[in-house]
């Protein structure tokens, strides 16, 4: 049995691949890791409470590690950290790790790049997967998940701090991916079939977010599309513990 971690975002692609790697008895799960905007205390890019992360690390009976970084962390500085973070892992006995990605290819190949430095084998349980598929299996194994992050480029804020469900992908525009892998939208799961008992919240605020693209952002960890054109415009819903 393989010692592994998991790359957890809180979402529900994370949610559904730890679902069916748990199903894989060579895979011994015993860590999730995720990647925490420390200046904010938000989970990375879903912009999620650090405090309701915990209380899904609870639910799952698993350890969280989380990997600190700044919001306005260099790409330079990321693969530092990240590779620091990695290595200590390695240290611990981990050999393999699991994401939740379905089909970019040049991501996949970066993480994998990432972790041959290391000694770490990368884990895709849902590699090229019908992501419309995907979503309704996410739903029918009574997995609940709620909107955290839109992105305004693709959707209006009406699809912000809404439920999955059959409602939610029949009103998907057709240039949206059903699971959002181009980062259309981002999701903070809440309950499941791998989860002890639900996870508490309210909703709060809901604010638009502009960012602007600086001189040097060609070195930032969250621009990465090399012509520049990078999406600068999201709609955040706040999500409260009870």
């Amino acid at each position: 049995m393989h010692k592994t971690y998991f790359n957890w975002s809180s979402g529900k692609d994370s949610s559904l691949a730890l679902y069916y790697i748990l199903q894989h008895k060579e895979y011994d799960i015993t860590k999730l890791v995720t990647t925490i905007n420390d200046d904010f205390k938000r989970v990375s890019m879903h912009g999620l409470r650090e405090s309701l992360l915990d209380d899904q690390a609870i639910s799952l009976n698993l350890p969280l590690h989380k990997i600190k970084l700044s919001a306005s962390v260099s790409m330079t500085s990321y693969n530092e950290v990240m590779k620091k973070n990695v290595e200590q892992l390695n240290s611990d006995g981990y050999t393999h790790c699991v994401f939740g990605d379905i089909f970019l290819e040049d991501l996949r190949l970066y993480r994998e790049e990432q972790l041959n430095s290391v000694g770490i084998q990368g884990i895709f349980p849902l590699w090229k997967k019908d992501t419309k598929e995907l979503l309704l299996e996410f739903i029918n194994l009574g997995f609940k998940a709620i909107t955290v992050c839109v992105n305004a480029k693709y959707l209006n804020d009406s699809f912000c701090g809404r439920i999955l469900d059959e409602s939610f992908l029949n009103d998907l525009p057709e240039n949206v991916d059903p699971c959002g892998e181009n980062g259309e939208f981002h999701t903070f799961v809440f309950d499941g079939p791998i989860f002890s008992n639900p996870i508490n919240f309210e909703i709060g605020e809901k604010v638009l977010r502009n960012y602007s693209p600086s001189a040097d952002d060609d070195d930032n960890c969250f621009s990465d599309k090399d012509d520049k054109s990078w999406d600068t415009s999201f709609w955040y819903c706040d999500l409260i513990p009870k």
